[in-house]
This record gives C-alpha cells, structure tokens and sequence, in this order.
C-alpha cells in the first residue's frame, strides 16, 4: 500500500490488539487488489443510549486508482457485533467483496446477460399454450411457467419473452414474461 492506513477510535480507548487485527484484514485486501493508495478505518463504540450490550460500528474507505470503496456497517448492527472483532472482520468482507467487484469491472469481467428470446402467443388452452418464434418455431409452455400467474390474462397475439429448456419432446419455456 502506497499510503499508511489511518485508524480512528471513537467512543473508546486505543486498542493495538485491533489495530493489529485491521492491518492484517489490510493485508489481505491486497492480495484483490495490489494498488491500494488509501485506507481509513473508524472503529466506533456505540453511543450508551442502546438497551442491548455495546454493538460496535466500522466505516473502511479505501481508496484505489479509479475508485472509492466505502462500507459503513453501522445501521446494520447485528447481535454478533458486540465483539469489535466480529465488526472489524464482518466490514472487511464486504469490503472484500466490493474489491472484488471493483476489480473485475475493471478488468472487463463483468457478465453481460443475455436478451431473453421474444414471441408471440400462437395458441392457448386451459392450462397450456404454445409461443410462436421466427428461429425455433412453436414452444410449449405451461400455465405454471407464466410468471405472476398471468396465464389467464394471456391472449393470443401478445408478444412475451421466454427462456426455454430442451424437454422430452421438443423445446419447453420454463418461465414466460408478458409484454404487454
């Protein structure tokens, strides 16, 4: 790391255990993502005022080309956060996670989804139906594979969009979205 971490303890004394514990959670972030140039943790004790045991509250904001990562973990106290230890580690996954994702969207690595297929309604009955497409002809469907059971409100004609399974006996939508 190109810059000196800086850690700020509010509500409580300075504790070289913790301070220990972040540089070397630190250490490991770098091994998502090795140009680091800042990093600022607040371990903060919460304010006397809470019924139930002392929750503790990290905020990291790292600091990389391209980029600022902030997790801010303090409105989402959780029973396990009465050890600063839990706080420290639980913020520091989700920063990991957020590296990770930074990382990859960096390198191009992001999925790109796929358009579902279009088509149209060709024919219906009682509790199936049979969509109509220009590239793979007619696919069956069941009334169950509509999604927010709208199969009643279907007609014929409706254009939807589909994902499709190779079934026993020809191509099967598993979920039908309506568009109109």
């Amino acid at each position: 790391m190109q810059v000196p971490v800086q850690i700020t303890f509010r509500g409580m004394e300075t504790s070289e255990a913790v301070e220990a514990r972040i540089h070397e959670k630190l250490s490991k972030l770098e091994n998502f993502h090795d140009r680091i140039t800042a990093c600022r943790v607040v371990v903060e004790a919460p304010h006397r005022r809470h019924h139930k045991g002392k929750l503790f509250s990290v905020s990291i904001d790292l600091t990389v080309p391209g980029g600022e990562l902030v997790v801010n973990n303090e409105k989402r106290f959780h029973h396990s956060h009465e050890d600063v230890y839990v706080a420290v580690r639980d913020a520091f996954n989700a920063m990991q996670r957020q590296l990770e994702e930074f990382a990859r969207e960096q390198r191009g690595q992001v999925k790109n989804h796929e358009a579902l297929p279009e088509g149209t309604i060709r024919r219906l009955f009682k509790d199936h139906g049979f969509i109509d497409t220009a590239e793979r002809g007619e696919i069956y469907f069941h009334r169950n594979s509509v999604v927010d059971g709208d199969f009643d409100r279907l007609t014929e004609g409706v254009a939807v969009r589909f994902t499709a399974v190779q079934g026993e006996q020809g191509l099967q939508a598993t979920t039908v979205h309506s568009l109109d």
